[in-house]
């Protein structure tokens, strides 16, 4: 990933108390060539992704045609993860977007836009809107 990139995202994830830290797990997405079986490398990452939850996680996928919250709709959602003490896994797909597997098994779907953003960008504004929706939640002048 470009400096940038990991500048944003470790910008708001800093700014994360222990309570609710944010921990990113790359998935490597398989290798395209030319005649690649797009398919089952889209089925190869989901396989990846869903081994990657930590075990009894709550996971919500983002997705395009997932529910577009509003940053309260997702401080709302936030206090109910944090009030289940579960882990929460938030899945990003990759280029060709999330495998069925992934999206089955996610008991929410977000939908950050109907636009399509690139990958890098996404990361952070994910981290962004998590750090935002916590400020909501506990008062903090950052949101206003």
């Amino acid at each position: 990933m470009p400096g940038w990139v990991l500048t944003g995202y470790d910008e708001y994830a800093k700014r994360m108390p222990r309570e609710c830290e944010l921990v990113l797990k790359e998935i490597a997405p398989g290798k395209r060539v030319k005649n690649s079986d797009v398919a089952r490398l889209v089925r190869d990452e989901g396989e990846r992704m869903i081994a990657a939850i930590p075990s009894g996680a709550q996971v919500v996928a983002l997705d395009i045609p997932g529910k577009p919250w509003t940053t309260p709709e997702l401080a709302e959602a936030m206090r109910r993860w944090m009030g289940s003490g579960q882990s929460v896994a938030l899945l990003v797909g990759g280029p060709e977007g999330l495998a069925d597997a992934a999206r089955q098994r996610a008991q929410e779907s977000w939908s950050l836009s109907k636009l399509t953003f690139p990958h890098p960008l996404v990361r952070i504004i994910v981290a962004e809107q998590v750090y935002r929706a916590w400020t909501l939640l506990n008062n903090h002048p950052y949101h206003r």
